[in-house]
């Protein structure tokens, strides 16, 4: 897929806006209901390439800053059971590839989560190039989404382990500021 087949393609280097984006999870309960939870800190840069698929992208998100609306709950994953966020404060992606993928893009690359890195694939729909809120300014926004098993990270949830389901669903909604 080419540049010209992107509407308002831009080239560039840009940084994620964490006031416009959100960085989410799913996780089954006890097999018959759904918990989601939030990360209030991250950042990353987004360079798109000429070449669409040679793009990259490279994030990092604070693991103490998970929110599911239950400080309990939050006190629980962040600790030795789930995130292990005091010996592993970052959760981290970096790109390795992209493809097309019917109207959308698969971005390959790396998530390290509780000292364990795995290759993790994205699902990604462009969700436009436009004009930002200052005189000049250009934004992006992006949709992504990923199922990973928290077991392959090494995280076994503890007693709780058992009723938390195994696999979580990722989900990313990202603005992006173009750069210089």
């Amino acid at each position: 897929m080419t540049s010209t087949q992107i509407p308002g393609y831009l080239i560039g280097t840009w940084a994620i806006d964490p006031v416009h984006s959100d960085v989410s999870f799913v996780v089954r309960h006890l097999g018959v209901s759904k918990v989601r939870g939030h990360f209030g800190t991250f950042e990353g840069t987004i360079v798109t390439a000429e070449n669409p698929l040679e793009s990259t992208v490279t994030a990092k998100i604070d693991a103490g800053s998970i929110d599911t609306r239950n400080e309990q709950r939050d006190a629980h994953v962040k600790g030795e059971d789930f995130l292990d966020a005091a010996k592993y404060p970052e959760l981290t992606f970096t790109s390795t590839g992209v493809r097309a993928h019917g109207e959308g893009f698969l971005v390959d690359g790396e998530l390290s989560l509780h000292g364990v890195t795995k290759p993790v694939t994205l699902e990604l729909e462009i969700n436009g190039f436009g004009d930002g809120m200052s005189e000049g300014a250009k934004v992006v926004g992006f949709s992504a989404s990923a199922d990973i098993s928290r077991k392959d990270f090494g995280i076994t949830g503890g007693p709780a382990g058992a009723v938390v389901g195994d696999k979580i669903t990722i989900l990313l909604e990202i603005e992006a500021a173009k750069q210089g």
